[in-house]
């Protein structure tokens, strides 16, 4: 299925960007699907499933080969999925656990304090809940889940932002931090005072920093290897959840994390 007489078409969609960048995204993950389903595959076997010319499929799979997602048999010159596809297989693999695992956790730590619980993991430069309970006490309906939310003003935020690796939590702690509310964190030196005390403290807390009437407090969740992959806390009105009950709170979420930690392997 060879496709000679595309070639131009091909080149000039790719030189275009719009629909023809699209169409290079579809492209490529379907080389990646070929090499899943056939396990290796030439030039010539890629470029007849994918339907376009031999030069196109080269090109596609030079662009994968740079990124780590597959790589060549030099002698035979087959490719086939390489390294880079694990690594962001196993990141999916953690989330789809920590979910998993972290289902009866959640329930038990909203159940425990009464407020509402919330599971987060790192999203780019953002925390996104992927897990939510609701306690008996909890008087909103708001709905958490999915939420991608400032690293700078969440309790679940500030503990995934101050276990980074070092330069990359420098460049998100310098960059311009928004603010919310008056109480917001906005200067680097305030921000890495608060991530120091979640690193010694074992947690972090939030009060009406993301929004008015609104405090929380969260601790690390850790993988097998002491990573943290996760946070685990509480959030709730700050008038039940008033500042001087918040280490208290801080402690169940511990304790919760630490549960969730030994769910996912981790054995300190």
């Amino acid at each position: 299925m060879s496709n000679t007489s595309g070639t131009a078409d091909d080149r000039s969609e790719e030189r275009r960007g719009g629909a023809g960048s699209v169409q290079s995204v579809d492209r490529a993950v379907s080389v990646l699907e070929i090499l899943a389903k056939l396990g290796e595959a030439g030039v010539t076997e890629i470029s007849e499933e994918l339907g376009v010319h031999k030069s196109t499929a080269f090109r596609i799979l030079g662009v994968l080969e740079h990124r780590g997602l597959v790589e060549q048999e030099r002698e035979r010159g087959k490719y086939y999925l390489g390294a880079g596809v694990l690594r962001l297989a196993g990141a999916a693999a953690i989330r789809l656990d920590i979910s998993q695992e972290g289902q009866p956790v959640c329930r038990a730590l909203a159940d425990d304090t009464g407020e509402t619980a919330n599971i987060a993991v790192l999203d780019g430069d953002a925390a996104v809940n992927i897990m939510q309970a609701r306690g008996a006490a909890a008087v909103t309906a708001y709905n958490w889940l999915g939420r991608r939310t400032p690293l700078h003003a969440t309790a679940s935020g500030k503990v995934l932002l101050a276990h980074l690796p070092h330069e990359r939590r420098e460049s998100l702690v310098t960059r311009k931090l928004p603010r919310f509310t008056e109480n917001t964190l906005t200067t680097a030196s305030g921000l890495r005072a608060q991530l120091t005390a979640a690193l010694e403290d074992g947690f972090a807390c939030t009060s009406e920093e993301l929004e008015i009437g609104l405090n929380a407090v969260a601790a690390p969740v850790r993988a097998h290897d002491g990573s943290v992959i996760g946070a685990i806390g509480v959030s709730g009105p700050a008038y039940r959840m008033a500042r001087q009950r918040l280490p208290e709170l801080a402690e169940r979420a511990a304790l919760a994390a630490v549960e969730l930690s030994r769910r996912m392997g981790y054995g300190g």
